[in-house]
């Protein structure tokens, strides 16, 4: 029987600190499978951003899990998908984990702020009560279908109730059964390894950028002693300046020719999508190797 993503995850975590960049869609999911991450993410601010929309937790379950199942399909790795507050109370965050499991995911997140939610690096969030958010953990670990699937508690807590409370509610929603902790919003290396000593166990730290936390490296993140290190919305920023200078080229210039260096090549594309024109295609492994089924060129 073939190993759950899960399970893989658990793995990972076991053995040293996991770096999972975020993607958008299913063709940056190939490309974060064909630099040999061992992760992907799927971030709600991304998705939602996408879809033309702020971060504010007004998309649909359904829309999350088409783009997570898309971007598991595509990368083949164990993905981390943002579940946002969960959708609603016990019973919708409940039902989130059995169609995230369903979507493919190897674990999702959980925060505990009041619907409608904000980024976590803005100010003005509210908190749910800490029981009544360790009680939708509880309820969300104990409607796991697999006991693989990693279970992520988020606390926004920092920015509100200080590093003392964001402790007191991270160990308090460990007790509640959470497999890791993501301490949002703290603000340096001090913080992120006080946070550690005060709090044991699985911790996930994330670095974007623009945002309340200094810059921090992989090999930082990894001797602070944390599990997972996410870089959520680095993609589509780096990608979205690419566009804004494109299209203002061709506005200014009446042709992209100047921007041709800069362009992914038709070549490069046919590989990342593990495609050969005239030969048959099937979806690649996750590393970019084509298995090969029926299709030609147009």
């Amino acid at each position: 029987m073939p190993i759950s993503s899960g399970a893989t995850l658990r793995g990972l975590m076991d053995r040293g600190i996991v770096v999972a960049p975020g993607a958008f869609n299913a063709l940056v999911a190939r490309a974060v499978a064909r630099q040999q991450f061992s992760a992907c993410y799927v971030s709600g601010a991304a998705t939602a951003n996408g879809s033309g929309y702020p971060d504010i937790g007004i998309l649909t379950l359904t829309d999350m899990t088409r783009t997570i199942r898309e971007i598991c399909n595509a990368s083949r790795l164990p993905v981390i998908a943002d579940a946002d507050t969960g959708f609603g109370d016990i019973e919708c965050a409940s039902r989130t984990v059995v169609e995230y499991e369903r979507a493919g995911a190897a674990a999702l997140h959980v925060e505990d702020q009041v619907f409608p939610k904000r980024c976590g690096h803005l100010d003005g969030k509210e908190l749910v009560a800490p029981q009544a958010m360790a009680d939708k953990v509880s309820a969300m670990c104990a409607a796991r279908t697999s006991a693989d699937f990693v279970v992520i508690a988020r606390t926004d807590a920092r920015a509100i109730e200080g590093m003392e409370g964001a402790v007191s509610r991270a160990n308090l929603y460990r007790e509640a059964g959470a497999d890791v902790i993501f301490p949002e919003g703290l603000s340096d290396a001090n913080e992120f390894k006080a946070f550690r000593a005060l709090s044991p166990g699985h911790a996930l730290a994330n670095m974007t950028e623009f945002g309340k936390t200094a810059h921090l490296s992989v090999r930082d993140f990894s001797s602070f002693g944390y599990s997972i290190v996410i870089f959520p919305y680095s993609v589509m920023r780096m990608a979205m300046l690419a566009v804004e200078e494109g299209l203002a080229a061709l506005r200014r210039d009446g042709s992209l020719e100047a921007m041709v260096p800069r362009m992914q090549t038709r070549t490069d594309l046919y590989a990342l999508l593990g495609y050969t024109p005239g030969v048959q295609w099937d979806p690649p492994d996750g590393r970019g190797n084509p298995r090969h089924s029926a299709e030609t060129e147009e």
